[in-house]
């Protein structure tokens, strides 16, 4: 006679194996789990939680049989106590969306082969789409999840915690709150583009949807009325989905509800405490310390009280980059503040990360004296500045940076390859100038650093505009650079200084400052413009839908520039006059 399983889930997605391991935890020992496919979703949580899975089941029949529920499948039958239907299905009218391309590069529920190596962006905020990224994450891709809508309470727990690992790992990149609002062809790749200013656009090898999808009826399993009515045959999936008949629930609860209902003698295990619940509970902040950071900080020097250089180290994972690309800083909300404000919706994001990214800066000169080559250093440098609250807005990240200091534990995302790079600059005999506000020269400290070293011999200048000379942390190894290189010229343009006119980085391009002082005309035909910073200052034009552009009141310097034939490299269109995408 055939051995009764307290539980038989069938379908192993997230959900699915989210209840089984919860049915285990609970002390139920026999349960099984049937995949009608070859793999489970994620396979790597049977052997970490023990799970008895069984590969190649599709369930034809679900009856009662006295007090058993017996399930037929193709390739045998089974008899349980409970029974979870797991399975979800696609749903064929769903399209993305948001406006994209037809191209094989573009894809709906598929993972591309071979993706080892490769830049995928998953576009979805389901555990569906966590699925997906975990599988490519598993196969070598350098996958970002655009999660916009993505409520992480709502993932099952396998789903959720596999996140974060991946996360924790640097293996994955995750965009909470960004969607990308239009996916075109540059290049014959695909390029997402994101309209918020957290998230610049980002082109990639592939790009893969994760469709809505639906729970199964009850004849699809072919589930019986009398195995219906004993209250036993659960189905996974939010109230509104579920079959008529037939209890159930959503992937982030399903296992503790089904187990809590039909099973009243497990040993269920206490929720997990979450928000602002963790407070006060011994060791809870070491604990999530643990659970999310994954990187050290290395250095920690103040410029001045509110202004910081600072060096990170990460735990696993590649720090190598180009220079002008960025990378994200995370502080849990349960960290110290260096001020008295508080964000207003704090008990439900306490024991969360908060990110930002940061672009990477570089030394300039190593300990030895010699330039910096930062590509192959094993840590990440940052040049960061303290944003106070203001009765809009209530900064998380650096009010709690500001109290760190080397030796201490942050999270460091994987690297994305922004495309705020020298890849323009082809001619070694091209004039450069690189315009920055406050900490926007943090990437041009990079790219001016890789050209010298490099041997380009073209005039080359870095202008910054700050208030006061405390505010310029890199000046002298700047002044030390001129030293060095004839071709060099530093501009520092300190607005409040009392004894120094006030002049901005519009006046220096307008007035003609670089060919006055330098001796450097900017000409069109062989000269790149690099911009970042303040928005006001870069002053991006708007584009109509029938071509048509308006540039904002205060005039920037994109539109000086345009005026003397210089073209702004903009998406699809080339030009010399390139900038930083988010602020």
């Amino acid at each position: 006679m055939s051995t009764t399983h307290d539980l038989i889930v069938v379908g192993g997605n997230a959900g699915g194996l989210s209840a089984a391991v919860f049915a285990r935890q609970s002390g139920l020992d026999r349960v099984a789990v049937l995949e009608r496919g070859t793999g489970l979703a994620l396979p790597g949580v049977a052997g970490e939680h023990g799970l008895d899975v069984s590969y190649g089941e599709t369930v034809t029949a679900i009856d009662l049989d006295g007090d058993d529920l017996v399930v037929t499948t193709s390739r045998q039958t089974y008899r349980a106590r409970a029974v979870l239907v797991a399975l979800r299905t696609s749903n064929t009218s769903w399209t993305p969306p948001i406006d994209t391309i037809t191209s094989d590069r573009v894809h709906v529920d598929v993972v591309p082969s071979p993706v080892n190596d490769v830049d995928v962006l998953v576009v979805g905020h389901t555990d569906h789409a966590v699925e997906l990224t975990v599988r490519l994450a598993d196969e070598g891709a350098g996958v970002v999840l655009a999660a916009g809508g993505m409520n992480p309470r709502r993932l099952s727990p396998v789903g959720a915690q596999l996140l974060a690992g991946l996360e924790r790992d640097r293996r994955a990149t995750l965009l909470y709150r960004s969607l990308p609002e239009q996916i075109a062809e540059v290049d014959g790749f695909p390029m997402a583009y994101f309209n918020d200013r957290r998230t610049p656009d980002l082109q990639f090898d592939h790009v893969v949807f994760s469709s809505g999808r639906t729970t199964v009826t009850p004849a699809t399993v072919g589930a019986s009325d009398a195995a219906l009515a004993s209250g036993r045959v659960w189905f996974l999936g939010d109230a509104d989905e579920i079959p008529d008949g037939a209890p159930g629930a959503p992937g982030a609860s399903i296992g503790r509800t089904l187990v809590t209902a039909v099973f009243p003698d497990a040993q269920v295990p206490e929720p997990k405490l979450e928000g602002t619940e963790r407070r006060g509970v011994p060791g809870v902040v070491e604990e999530l310390r643990e659970e999310h950071y994954n990187a050290t900080i290395t250095h920690f020097e103040p410029t001045h009280s509110d202004l910081w250089v600072l060096r990170v180290k990460p735990d696993h994972g590649s720090v190598s980059h180009l220079p002008g690309q960025y990378a994200s800083l995370g502080l849990g909300y349960w960290e110290e503040r260096v001020d008295d404000a508080m964000e207003p919706n704090i008990d439900d994001r306490w024991d969360k990360l908060v990110r930002r990214s940061y672009s990477i800066s570089c030394r300039i000169f190593d300990e030895h004296g010699y330039l910096s080559n930062d590509a192959e250093s094993d840590e990440l440098e940052f040049y960061i500045v303290l944003v106070p609250p203001t009765p809009d807005n209530v900064p998380g990240l650096t009010p709690r940076l500001a109290l760190k200091k080397p030796g201490d534990r942050i999270y460091l995302g994987p690297k994305v390859a922004g495309r705020y790079t020298l890849a323009p600059v082809t001619d070694p005999a091209n004039t450069v100038v690189l315009l920055s506000t406050g900490t926007g020269e943090a990437p041009q400290n990079a790219m001016v650093t890789e050209l010298l070293r490099k041997g380009h011999h073209g005039p080359i200048v870095s202008a910054v505009s700050v208030r006061q000379w405390a505010d310029l942390g890199y000046l002298d190894q700047h002044r030390e650079l001129e030293k060095r290189y004839a071709n060099y010229h530093y501009l520092p343009q300190p607005t409040r200084e009392p004894d120094i006119p006030k002049r901005y980085l519009q006046d220096v391009i307008r007035n003609d400052v670089l060919a006055e002082e330098f001796g450097i005309e900017i000409d069109p035909a062989t000269t790149h413009v690099f911009l970042c910073g303040n928005p006001s200052m870069i002053g991006l034009p708007e584009e109509a839908e029938d071509g048509s552009i308006t540039y904002p009141e205060v005039e920037g310097v994109v539109q000086i520039l345009a005026d003397r034939g210089f073209t702004l490299d903009h998406r699809k269109q080339r030009g010399n006059v390139h900038y930083e995408e988010y602020w």
